[in-house]
């Protein structure tokens, strides 16, 4: 009993920092920095200072709401992940970042700025979706229906549909997550 509490408390102790952090950015950025890390953090597609942002700008948001939209996915699609492992989620996180970053990068429209942690969650929600195809566990087949109950609405995020969003962040989290499954499948397999 008690090594479980030490396992929920250590998860609770990283999902819960990486909020503080979020909220601390976003304080720090609105209040007192008029926006400005958007853009000093923010991906510039096509642009050498854009490559920089690929780190920073799942932690920068538009607003207080864009911020807090992002904020109950994340928790819930990180802690599924969590529960197979600490190490799985951090390697799922980085993954998905690098990813997410590169093709926002690679194939963003020229002149614009992506920030937000979405990348991210479609990452997760990748991941959670596809595991049990290179897993073949019970479990993952149990997280991939948990993750498709409660998000399958986020699979329509992938495409182009409003000029403020960005899909690409989408698209590409999402494969970074099953990108992050295979690596995972396989290295369990070894």
């Amino acid at each position: 009993m008690n090594k479980l509490f030490e396992k929920i408390n250590t998860q609770v102790t990283i999902l819960g920092s990486i909020i503080a952090i979020l909220w601390i950015v976003q304080i720090i950025n609105s209040e007192f920095l008029a926006g400005k890390l958007n853009y000093y953090g923010g991906i510039h597609p096509q642009s050498s200072i854009g490559l920089s942002g690929i780190f920073f700008a799942p932690f920068l948001h538009g607003s207080y709401a864009h911020l807090m939209a992002n904020i109950a996915p994340l928790i819930i699609l990180g802690w599924l992940i969590m529960l197979r492992g600490v190490g799985d989620f951090f390697f799922v996180s980085i993954i998905t970042i690098i990813v997410s970053g590169l093709g926002i990068w690679c194939f963003g429209a020229p002149n614009s700025i992506h920030i937000g942690a979405s990348g991210l969650i479609f990452g997760y929600f990748g991941f959670l979706l596809l595991r049990s195809l290179f897993d073949f566990s019970v479990l993952s087949v149990i997280f991939a229906l948990t993750a498709g109950f409660l998000y399958s609405g986020l699979i329509w995020g992938i495409l182009p549909s409003d000029p403020d969003v960005s899909w690409e962040a989408h698209l590409f989290g999402f494969l970074g997550g099953i990108f992050a499954a295979q690596l995972l499948g396989k290295r369990k397999q070894k």
